[in-house]
């Protein structure tokens, strides 16, 4: 099974500005010094050696998930922007997959502003496209988002086949995996999703404001979240912040860490980035939990940003 990152900002699309820009360019050119310039060997080591939010982004597009399962299904997790890059690779490696699986944690804008924007996809009739939802009335929640005054056209553009799933229960069979979901604290409601196969097991929790419930010894809890390899969990705030916000319906990264360490987890990435914050902040974020861990207790869970385009094998 793997998975790749095609957004992970949190609220709102947050592109690059120019002045962001300008201000990498005059930060690597104060960093030269003439031995740096000797040959192409040293210029390639000290743009190796440049720090990751110099010579790098994690990316401003807003909540998309991609998931390979072992038989090649493809899962999608969330339709923000991220979407509209993933449909393009898709298109660009010329990969013809004809039918989709595309889920959703709940319907905040963050979350589906990129659907109309899944091209070709959604506007091939050869595709088939399959949505679900624990939430009723799936199809009428993602159509008044296409529809005048707010979209110039209707979801009835889409030429693919489409299909509406209403989750019941607590888990599914999709291909070689098992999902299952799980309703979070977030206004209006908000579900996590756990993919499991052979191989392993992840969470993904976006928005999500975790509560002392989350970490109690209840026989649910353990079925959902024990020993689970990977945790993708919304840690939009710091400390202060999440203190500052109560209710708001997100976490900060040292109760993501005490909460992937609780229940046994082996890995975590930071998830739903701060719009407001550069790459700069949200390294020294990554960094800071990583020390929160070290001091707090002792673990071997490791602790990453997600980044768009990076991708992952459990």
């Amino acid at each position: 099974m793997k998975v790749r990152f095609w957004g992970v900002r949190g609220s709102i699309p947050t592109p690059l500005s120019s002045r962001q820009i300008q201000s990498r360019i005059a930060a690597v050119v104060q960093r030269m010094e003439a031995h740096h310039l000797e040959s192409q060997q040293s210029r390639e080591k000290f743009l190796h050696d440049l720090p990751p939010y110099i010579m790098g982004t994690v990316g401003g597009n807003t909540t998309c998930l991609e998931v390979r399962l072992s038989d090649d299904t493809l899962v999608i997790i969330d339709a923000g922007s991220g979407i509209r890059e993933l449909g393009a690779a898709l298109k660009k490696r010329e990969e013809h997959i004809r039918i989709y699986h595309i889920f959703f944690t709940h319907f905040h804008w963050d979350h589906l502003q990129g659907l109309p924007f899944f091209a070709p996809q959604v506007y091939d009739s050869r595709c088939e496209i399959h949505f679900y939802s624990p939430v009723p009335d799936l199809r009428t929640i993602l159509g008044d988002q296409m529809r005048k005054p707010y979209f110039p056209i209707t979801m009835d553009s889409m030429n693919a086949v489409l299909f509406f799933h209403q989750l019941k229960g607590n888990s599914m069979h999709l291909g070689p995996a098992q999902l299952s979901w799980r309703k979070m604290k977030h206004p209006g409601s908000s579900y996590s999703y756990k993919i499991e196969e052979e191989s392993g097991s992840f969470i993904f929790s976006s928005d999500t404001e975790l509560v002392e419930e989350d970490f109690m010894e209840t026989r649910e809890n353990s079925a959902f979240y024990r020993n689970v390899d990977t945790l993708i969990m919304d840690s939009q705030y710091t400390l202060d912040e999440a203190i500052e916000k109560y209710d708001w319906g997100h976490s900060s990264y040292s109760l993501a860490v005490d909460f992937a360490v609780a229940w046994g987890m082996r890995r975590l990435y930071l998830f739903h980035h701060e719009p407001q914050y550069d790459d700069k902040k949200l390294r020294s974020i990554e960094q800071s939990a990583r020390w929160y861990l070290d001091h707090q207790k002792k673990s071997s869970l490791e602790i990453q940003s997600a980044i768009e385009g990076l991708e992952f094998e459990i």
